[in-house]
């Protein structure tokens, strides 16, 4: 029996680079396939996350939804990813949707998402520079003495290398630590058995103007000492199939909630995926208001059709 033919696209998100930042699989014209397709699907592509574009719902239509996706990572599906929302609204975008209003809205588990066009993407005008709006948190405050060993024993660290730490879960699940500096965050080699179901998000600063350069995107050092990264960030997800995603939209929104406009400057740029051999650049801004908007350059890598 032959299968449908969907349109498909697979996108790069938090770098200009086709191959520099974390890329999302995305299925067009998803309705009718089963929970268990989309699981499989996830699963062959093994990616840390894959999406499916849907129409929204009668109720998302009548609250402004634009279309409703649903996010797979290899070992099931999440409320929310960031990385994922810019990559699907870059797909819906570029197959010719057009927003209802001045904003882009998406439907997903936590509810209706934002996403803004801020502009071409720098290096070279072609793609596009999207910005998500952060949802609230579901879980924050304090990380309670066990649960904080636990983290430090997992990063093999002494809970005393933890600058400080807080829950910034706005629906995949994250608790984060910062420590000293980038330099330990780089230098991390977690144990992934030890740290379990935790979704861990690791944050520390440069020195100011010291972070990596290239943050155009073409791998040559454009940077200035003003637009370098403030921060490195990594993420650690063992429990849904990926043990350090590359670049992590949802993290960022919840570390902006939580330093932005304190520890950190309102709007700052993070570095993340280093180690990996990515180039990800995740700008990060946190408005009078408390909103925080997270922003990367989005490129389409592959585009085609899928047997599903």
């Amino acid at each position: 029996m032959s299968l449908p033919l969907r349109p498909f696209r697979q996108v790069n998100v938090f770098s200009a680079l086709p191959t520099g930042g974390n890329p999302v699989a995305v299925v067009h014209g998803a309705e009718g396939l089963t929970d268990e397709q989309l699981a499989a699907f996830a699963r062959w592509t093994n990616l840390s996350e894959t999406t499916f574009l849907l129409d929204p719902t009668e109720a998302g239509r009548d609250a402004g939804a634009d279309y409703r996706v649903r996010i797979w990572t290899p070992g099931g599906e999440l409320p929310f990813a960031g990385h994922p929302t810019l990559g699907t609204a870059h797909a819906w975008l570029e197959a010719g949707g057009e927003p209802r209003g001045q904003d882009v809205v998406q439907e997903c588990g936590v509810g209706l998402v934002r996403v803004r066009v801020q502009g071409p993407r720098e290096d070279t005008g072609s793609g596009q520079r999207l910005a998500f709006a952060g949802p609230p948190l579901t879980r924050s405050g304090a990380v309670d003495d066990a649960d904080l060993a636990r983290i430090a024993r997992s990063l093999r660290l002494e809970v005393s290398d933890v600058v400080r730490s807080a829950w910034v879960d706005n629906g995949p699940g994250w608790v984060a630590v910062q420590l000293r500096d980038a330099d330990v965050v780089l230098g991390l080699e977690p144990d992934l058995v030890a740290m379990g179901d935790l979704k861990l998000g690791v944050v520390g600063e440069y020195a100011p103007g010291t972070g990596p350069a290239g943050s155009s995107g073409t791998g040559a050092d454009t940077s200035t000492s003003t637009d370098r990264p403030a921060v490195e960030v990594r993420a650690f997800v063992p429990s849904i199939g990926v043990g350090e995603d590359p670049v992590t939209g949802s993290l960022n929104a919840g570390l902006g909630q939580w330093l932005a406009g304190d520890v950190l400057p309102s709007s700052y740029v993070a570095s993340q995926g280093t180690v990996l051999g990515r180039a990800g650049r995740v700008h990060v801004e946190k408005l009078p208001d408390g909103e925080v908007w997270v922003g990367g350059d989005t490129v389409t890598t592959i585009v085609g059709e899928v047997a599903l």
